[in-house]
């Protein structure tokens, strides 16, 4: 590997600069497909890493949903290869919840802001420059080096790492992916460390459809409201406490936390994990270890309504679920759960199905 030391100023530099860049091409992904326009980030990724020792490849999943693979080929056909994945769409914006312009991609006080700066083209954008800099050194790896700037991650994936391993496979295929998450500093009795994510949960994205019956909103007495309806669905949601699912990976990340004996053996105990999690003193250290121990509901897009002045008979909601391992096919069972009567009264649509994943651990590449 080549000596970074004397270049640091110049690689951060660089990776600021395209981070901007990305940050500012409004690659927003609201899950149509004819959103995301990831033509422009991969183009302009594409462009960073022209140059000599680099293979660079697109395909279009369709008009504007572009994905892009980079390889600096290996000199030894038998190693294994790595892939650095960094996707390059980004999340829709409420721009008047922002002090700046979510797309402006300004450095104010030695931080990037904007939409996508933390999720993920940071990741994307130092993993592009990295990749640059040693391809520009004249590096040459074992195995292949690849990087997979992919379209459609926030939504799915369905016009980008789905449709690539669907269509072209050998393209970006690798032994060895590092993409996010991870990350989550964390502390230890040895210190802070940082955390390493082999797994991922999967995806069981419903949306609920609440029905009431329509009426003048001047005579609400005993109406059928179909948003009073949703708004005890989402209480149901809010309140529901599916059971822990404790693998041997959650057995070994509560290991390394720095807490107390008697905290982390209620961590480890199935009936006691939840109240366990909630007496934690870090909110984000709570909300991290009850998103890796159980399948998670959050309902976040609300639609109903016509006219102030008449009761809504149709109300939809759309919940974000996260399945633990094992927990994928279950999706609508906790929902019945969770809502009780409830259920039998809404109609229920799944939008978006992924099982949860895990790597192995017991590989070079981990151990590293």
């Amino acid at each position: 590997m080549s000596d970074l030391s004397h270049t640091d100023d110049r690689l951060t530099n660089e990776t600021v600069e395209l981070l901007q860049q990305l940050i500012r091409h409004q690659c927003v992904n609201t899950g149509e497909a004819e959103s995301g326009e990831e033509i422009r980030n991969s183009d302009l990724l594409e462009g960073f890493l022209e140059g000599p020792g680099i293979d660079l490849e697109h395909f279009d999943c369709l008009p504007g949903r572009r994905s892009m693979v980079a390889r600096i080929a290996g000199t030894d056909p038998t190693a294994p290869s790595l892939c650095l994945m960094g996707h390059t769409d980004v999340v829709p914006v409420s721009p008047e919840g922002w002090s700046r312009d979510p797309f402006g991609g300004e450095l104010l006080d030695g931080e990037v802001w904007g939409r996508g700066a933390v999720d993920m083209l940071n990741l994307t954008s130092s993993m592009a420059v990295a990749f640059r800099h040693l391809a520009n050194s004249g590096f040459r790896p074992k195995g292949d080096l690849v990087f997979f700037g992919v379209a459609d991650e926030e939504a799915g994936g369905t016009y980008g790492a789905k449709w690539m391993a669907e269509k072209h496979w050998d393209a970006m295929a690798a032994d060895y992916v590092l993409t996010e998450f991870g990350g989550l500093p964390t502390e230890t009795p040895e210190g802070k460390k940082i955390t390493l994510a082999a797994g991922e949960k999967g995806l069981g994205w419903r949306r609920l459809k609440v029905k009431g019956t329509p009426g003048h909103g001047s005579m609400p007495f005993g109406a059928d409201n179909a948003v009073l309806k949703a708004a005890e669905v989402i209480r149901r949601l809010g309140e529901y406490k599916p059971n822990a699912r404790l693998t041997e990976m959650w057995q070994h990340q509560v290991s390394t936390l720095d807490l107390e004996a008697d905290v982390k053996d209620a961590l480890l105990n199935p009936t006691s994990v939840w109240e366990a999690i909630s007496k934690l003193d870090s909110p984000a250290l709570a909300r991290h270890l009850h998103a890796c121990s159980h399948t998670t509901f959050s309902p976040n897009v609300v639609h109903g309504g016509v006219k102030t002045n008449v009761i809504p008979d149709e109300v939809e909601i759309d919940v974000d679920i996260r399945t633990a391992p094992g927990d994928s096919d279950q999706v609508d069972n906790h929902l019945r759960e969770a809502l009780g009567d409830l259920f039998d009264e809404i109609e229920v649509k799944a939008i978006h199905d992924d099982p949860a994943t895990f790597s192995s651990t017991d590989t070079p590449m981990w151990h590293l």
